[in-house]
């Protein structure tokens, strides 16, 4: 199954943090063993100490929670991107970083009491057995599913298990007012990275990329070659609100834009050492037009694809400033399913920018979020007020400067749209609007077909009065955020009707930065003999 996915502003600097948990990762020697302390005597010392705390202490202590608390810390005073993943987070991770999973193949949600199916992997397993959005899946193999105020994460170990296994469901279909009950077996289900990719126009084409795991350079790739398969010429590379992933999955995606032996990144660890990586010849896409877009969460992979980009000269970021994280980490088995994800190296550009922003030692909000002080700062409105350093700077093959010492600063400045960007209305509220609204009304949407829901999505604008009417008793929605809202309700219904492909889509209509990506394809048709 899928979770359902509420997209707005408010949950996108969480998306950092989990991206910054991910990192960047390389095939290091894997270490036997590891230890935090230096010398025999200390690891007995802390063993001690662990021993005294749970046979003598007067007061019965979780040991096991203290020594995570004690790992956390340590961590804690090295850098922000050194941390600790108990056992209870280290599969969940894995697995999204693998790129699949088993389950039933459902994106839900809970909505009152009951798991609500929103749609269906086609050709997975909820699929096959005839499950359809709107259905309610009250009972999982004897379980009670339903009236429990259950926790997503209870519900979806129910619904996971190992391959082929099966999971007997009793099933509420509302649209029948029956129940039903279906038998089916667990499959593997993908965890898709790259949620869209379209045609603009005749020659300019759209890829969106959510993060590099593992199956991400695949996606990419059938993604490309569908859209040059159409004639595209030009591409939107969409790495906005991208927290990384796998560095050389980022590398294999820069190796089909760059020509043979251009060096992508290299790394250097505490002894000096350096590991560089180049193109090589396989690049598909090598002489087309290239727009990357970046912003403030755009970090760790997504900054190595733009950063190399840049300093070859390929193609115009656009945008503004990437989050600026240059640190490497290689994850270490603690021995009993828990790990730390330890930073070894830092990575560098290929002109040899290190892009990492300050950080005191410290994990902190501040450093994970500091979208706020940008924005009081007026970089996020004003691309001059992006500070940059002079003894930082460098050229690129071309002679264009650019800048290291805190993220990528783009080619092309666009500045936030406050209206969208902090939010004016409750998205929350919008969201489950848009699924009650289905959900009562699941014969007359079921016959809407795509072209006719892109044309004529709500042209008279009665689904949007009737949510209005519920939202203006707690907010006034003026005319101007109202644009805005009716966009974001339709690439909701997009989402939930048809396929998140038709989200982006859908979201991207009089998006900002695709503004400015028009603005320079007619600049530079102006340009032409």
């Amino acid at each position: 199954m899928i979770k359902n996915k509420t997209y707005f502003p408010l949950y996108l600097s969480l998306a950092v943090v989990f991206g910054i948990l991910i990192g960047s990762m390389l095939n290091y020697p894997k270490r036997n063993s590891i230890s935090f302390f230096k010398g025999n005597s200390q690891e007995v010392k802390i063993k001690k100490l662990m021993d005294f705390i749970q046979y003598d202490y007067v007061d019965k202590v979780d040991t096991d929670s203290l020594l995570d608390g004690t790992i956390r810390q340590i961590l804690s005073k090295l850098d922000p991107h050194s941390v600790y993943i108990p056992v209870s987070e280290h599969d969940a991770i894995a697995e999204s970083m693998n790129g699949e999973f088993v389950g039933v193949g459902i994106r839900f949600r809970m909505y009152k009491d009951s798991l609500t199916v929103i749609n269906i992997v086609k050709g997975g397993p909820s699929d096959k057995v005839g499950i359809i959005a709107g259905d309610r899946i009250l009972i999982a193999d004897k379980d009670t599913l339903y009236g429990k105020n259950l926790k997503s994460e209870y519900i979806i170990k129910k619904l996971k298990g190992k391959p082929k296994t099966k999971v007997s469901l009793q099933i509420y279909r509302k649209t029948k007012d029956t129940l039903l009950n279906l038998t089916l077996k667990r499959g593997t289900i993908p965890l898709i990275s790259v949620p869209s990719h379209y045609m603009i126009n005749d020659s300019l084409g759209y890829i969106k990329i959510e993060k590099f795991a593992n199956t991400t350079y695949d996606e990419f790739k059938t993604a490309l070659t569908e859209l040059q398969n159409k004639n595209m010429k030009r591409l939107v590379l969409d790495l906005r609100g991208n927290p990384g992933g796998y560095l050389g999955i980022a590398t294999q995606i820069i190796d089909e834009f760059l020509e043979d032996d251009k060096l992508i990144v290299f790394t250097k660890n505490k002894g000096g050492k350096i590991d560089k990586s180049f193109a090589t010849s396989k690049g598909s896409f090598e002489t087309g037009q290239l727009y990357v877009l970046i912003d403030e969460n755009s970090a760790s992979a997504s900054e190595i694809v733009a950063g190399a980009l840049q300093d070859n000269d390929k193609g115009v970021i656009v945008g503004r400033r990437s989050f600026g994280k240059g640190l490497v980490q290689q994850e270490m088995e603690l021995g009993d399913g828990s790990a730390v994800r330890l930073t070894v190296s830092r990575y560098y550009t290929p002109t040899g920018r290190s892009i990492q922003k300050p950080y005191d030692g410290e994990n902190g909000e501040r450093y994970y979020n500091d979208r706020l002080t940008r924005y009081y700062s007026g970089e996020l409105t004003n691309g001059d007020s992006i500070k940059v350093v002079d003894s930082l700077k460098y050229s690129t093959p071309k002679g264009k400067i650019v800048y290291g010492g805190g993220g990528i600063v783009p080619d092309v400045f666009v500045s936030i749209d406050t209206l969208s960007y902090f939010g004016s209305f409750n998205f929350r509220t919008l969201d489950d609007f848009v699924f009650e609204y289905i959900d009562n009304h699941r014969e007359e949407v079921n016959k809407w077909n795509v072209e006719d829901f892109r044309a004529n999505f709500d042209k008279d604008e009665l689904i949007l009065n009737e949510y209005l009417l519920l939202f203006n008793n707690k907010k006034k929605i003026t005319a101007k955020n109202s644009s805005y809202l009716k966009r974001y309700l339709k690439s909701l219904f997009a989402q939930n009707l048809f396929d998140e492909n038709l989200f982006y889509e859908m979201l991207n209509e009089n998006d900002q930065m695709l503004k400015r990506v028009y603005d320079l394809e007619q600049e530079k048709i102006k340009l032409l003999p």
